[in-house]
Order: C-alpha cells, then structure tokens, then sequence
C-alpha cells in the first residue's frame, strides 16, 4: 500500500505523515491519496473531515486512520502485501527521501534562527 498526503492544513499533513511514515509515496506512485478537501473525480482519494460525507472523521487514531486506508486499498482490489515487501520498494522512492530531508531542513534552520534570536534578546 502506498500512500500520498496532500492536505491544505499543515498540521494535519505533517500528522498523517508522521502516522504514514511506512507507507508515504509520491502522489505519481501511490495507490491511496489523503486529502482534507473533497474530490469527485479520483477513485485514489481518500478524504478525512468532519463531516459525514468523509471517508474518515476527525478525530482519529493512528489505528483508525491504518484500519480505515488498509479497508479501502481492500476495496480497491489490491491484495495487501507483506510489510517486507513494502519496506523494500519505498526504500527505492526518492522522492519521498528529498521531502522529509526538506521539511528536516527546515526545522532545523527554524530552530537555528530561534536560539540566534533568544541568545541575542538577552
């Protein structure tokens, strides 16, 4: 099973992609795409709001949120594959290396600017 994030809310992509970590793929690559918007026209979209017509209600759980995607890659018709053998394709998948290294970047330079910004307000 592989998995893209695409959400509006950056709380909420960063969260899922915490959750996800396992299973994260480019939105190119991936069977399931986790959105916070709703989309019509894409049988991969997987919508997760507050209301009712969402795949999956906010709150949830890390348990609910796999339960929930792995019930519907069933649905989907993909058989579900052994976690080595998902371990062994997302390791080939750079892209999903050169995001988390990006958002690794920024938080880092984030917290940098922050120490220089205290450390001189004193």
């Amino acid at each position: 099973m592989k998995i893209a994030v695409e959400c509006q809310s950056p709380l909420l992509q960063k969260s899922l992609e915490v959750f996800l970590t396992r299973y994260l793929s480019s939105t190119k690559q991936c069977d399931i795409i986790v959105r916070d918007t709703e989309c019509l026209n894409d049988a991969r979209c997987f919508y997760i709001a507050s209301n009712e017509k969402s795949d999956l209600k906010k709150p949830f759980s890390k348990s609910q949120l796999i339960l929930a995607l792995e019930n519907r890659y069933e649905l989907m018709g993909h058989a579900t594959k052994a976690p080595q053998e998902e371990g062994k394709e997302e390791s080939l998948n750079f892209d999903i290396l050169e995001r988390r290294i990006e958002l690794l970047t920024k938080e880092y330079q984030h917290n940098i600017i922050n120490a220089i910004k205290a450390f001189y307000e004193k």
